[in-house]
């Protein structure tokens, strides 16, 4: 019996969340084609001139603004961004520091530490079971 090893394949979509880019703004080719896990693995290797591009400047989907904002991506809703950024559109929010900024970067830096301790309280709990 032979067995037939199929080739892995993703939609659009998910291969642009992979790589960190906003699908609206990848080539027609990417956006109408299926990716396999060797092409995408390519790109990761070594990104086409337009994918260089797109991470360096944008527009960047939500969780890469948020991350460069260091926000939540629920925080960038409560701020009011619903639309991809690109990186000069993020520099200026930083630049100009809105209140909405302020007070989310705050909240994410409490939710940080808050994880951190517990984490610590757990890894001395376990510890102390051993």
């Amino acid at each position: 019996m032979k067995s037939h090893q199929t080739t892995q394949t993703m939609k659009p979509a998910t291969a642009a969340k992979k790589l960190g880019v906003y699908l609206e703004a990848t080539p027609a080719e990417f956006q109408e084609g299926v990716v396999s896990r060797t092409e995408l693995n390519a790109l990761q290797a070594d990104p086409p001139q337009w994918l260089q591009d797109l991470r360096a400047n944008g527009p960047h989907p939500r969780p890469v603004v948020a991350a460069k904002l260091g926000v939540s991506i629920a925080g960038l809703g409560r701020g009011g961004i619903t639309e991809p950024l690109t990186t000069e559109q993020i520099e200026a929010l930083k630049k100009d520091m809105p209140e909405w900024l302020e007070k989310e970067r705050a909240t994410q830096a409490e939710v940080r530490k808050e994880a951190a301790r517990i984490k610590k309280k757990n890894t001395e709990r376990s510890a102390g079971t051993d």
